[in-house]
């Protein structure tokens, strides 16, 4: 059973052995979601007031980073678990926490929209075949609620639905980038994953830029 969790992953052009160093800028573009969450710190700290629900993200944002970087090093069975609880765990305390503050639904009514989100992102993910977009297709959820949250808020809070927009429009872009990696190996060696990592860690900025602009008493921009 140990040597199940060893079990090497090689799903993207890059990695040509099963070598820790193998996707090196795999790895290191990684670093994107570390200086995406600094960056974000900072502004942080700048705040008028402790805002525990961003710090929490920044520290999910950190551990998407350090947890995608085991996995394109180890390239494993148990690293790929780093890589994606993470990203899973962002996504939804996310959605809980924009339901809260871009909608103002109480602790209740956004606990269940964000139950009902999430069981309706898993019986997608059922339906789609094996291997769709590249293993992408489970991000199409996220992409879709990011678009119709942007688009309700923007007329009424527009200082928080352009950037959710925006981080829209790059993650669509992002997704598509990771969705075509093993179909440009042939013409792209490195593929295109690493975009994917430095658009992504844009998308969560912009977010949590988003998140930020819509703390109780901050002024509308």
């Amino acid at each position: 059973m140990a040597s199940d969790w060893a079990t090497p992953i090689d799903i993207y052009c890059e990695r040509l052995s099963p070598a820790f160093w193998a996707e090196p800028i795999n790895a290191l573009t990684n670093a994107a979601f570390l200086i995406a969450a600094f960056v974000i710190y900072l502004r942080w700290r700048r705040a008028p007031a402790g805002d525990m629900p961003v710090l929490a993200l920044i520290l999910i944002l950190t551990a998407i980073g350090i947890g995608s970087f085991l996995f394109h090093t180890f390239a494993d069975r148990w690293s790929v678990l780093a890589d994606v609880i993470p990203i899973t765990i962002f996504i939804y305390v996310y959605f809980f926490f924009a339901m809260r503050r871009f909608f103002g639904l109480g602790f209740i009514a956004a606990l269940v929209i964000t139950a009902a989100f999430m069981g309706l992102t898993v019986f997608i993910e059922g339906q789609l075949p094996a291997g769709f977009l590249n293993g992408s297709g489970s991000y199409l959820p996220a992409l879709v609620a990011i678009a119709i949250v942007g688009a309700v808020i923007v007329r009424r809070r527009p200082e928080i639905g352009r950037p959710v927009l925006a981080a829209g429009a790059i993650f669509a872009v992002s997704v598509t980038f990771r969705s075509i990696d093993m179909a440009v190996c042939g013409a792209m060696p490195l593929g295109t994953h690493f975009l994917w990592h430095m658009l992504n860690a844009l998308t969560l900025y912009v977010l949590l830029i988003a998140m930020m602009r819509a703390a109780p008493g901050t002024p509308a921009e």
